[in-house]
């Protein structure tokens, strides 16, 4: 073997953990990968596998007119603290940390709606692909803005597959697509699990009969004292108060997922 190859096998053995080649972990923590959703539609997804697979599992979904990109820096704080999690490109967003949601390009080559409500057989289907290729613990389903009201209703039709939700900033956002002002609500009376709410401060009144509506005892819910932040990013470290977030985050999932 020559000395130039051994060499570079000894320099790259040597390579800390977190050194990234073009862009991707060198140990495949992150990984692009897609699926079909419920009607075939190609679903783009970054996974971030940092544990052995019987660890819980976080499906985090995004908000409006974004994408997976949502969660560039949110997930591998998640991998710190013990879990495994996937960033899912719903077909309703766009584009957000110069991420640009795949899911909804296809959407938009194939002429299929990308309502609010569109997004939710994605999210079926992504649940029932993490539960078939990925997790062999518990799940949570983790929601920003519309897919934050929409996780109620994943976790009320299939409840049996899930064992937690989060949900940054959920609401009524339904009404003006012909749904009643309790769409969301009537979902959440039906949930038992942890579920975990939060959102910007002036943000309650749009989700407070939802967490009332919740039978669960193990139920929580955060709000900052600060104005805060609409949805997931409110999680970013650019935001002084997020650390005040991740606070109440982690004391809800280290209570019952840890």
């Amino acid at each position: 073997m020559k000395i130039r190859t051994i060499i570079i096998i000894i320099l790259f053995l040597l390579l800390p953990h977190n050194v990234t080649v073009q862009g991707q972990d060198i140990y495949n923590v992150k990984k692009t990968i897609t699926f079909p959703s419920e009607d075939s539609l190609a679903i783009t997804a970054d996974s971030y596998i940092a544990h052995n697979l019987t660890a819980p599992f976080i499906i985090l979904f995004h908000q409006a007119g974004w994408s997976r990109g949502e969660y560039k820096e949110i997930a591998p704080i998640l991998n710190s603290m013990g879990f495994n999690c996937i960033a899912i490109d719903q077909r309703s967003g766009d584009k957000i940390n110069n991420v640009l949601n795949q899911t909804h390009k296809r959407a938009v080559i194939k002429n299929k709606s990308t309502a609010y409500l569109d997004a939710y057989k994605d999210m079926i289907a992504s649940l029932k692909f993490v539960k078939d290729k990925f997790a062999k613990g518990k799940i949570i389903i983790w929601g920003s803005s519309y897919s934050a009201a929409l996780v109620f209703k994943l976790a009320a039709e299939h409840q049996n597959l899930i064992n937690g939700v989060l949900a940054f900033s959920p609401g009524e956002y339904f009404v003006r697509f012909g749904k009643s002002k309790t769409f969301i609500a009537d979902f959440a009376k039906t949930i038992t699990l942890p579920v975990f709410i939060t959102s910007a401060h002036n943000e309650k009144e749009n989700w407070i009969n939802i967490y009332k509506s919740l039978p669960s005892e193990k139920k929580q819910y955060f709000v900052p004292q600060t104005n805060g932040n609409h949805g997931s990013r409110a999680l970013w470290k650019k935001f002084d108060d997020s650390k005040d977030y991740w606070k109440a985050v982690s004391k809800f999932l280290k209570e019952y997922f840890l």
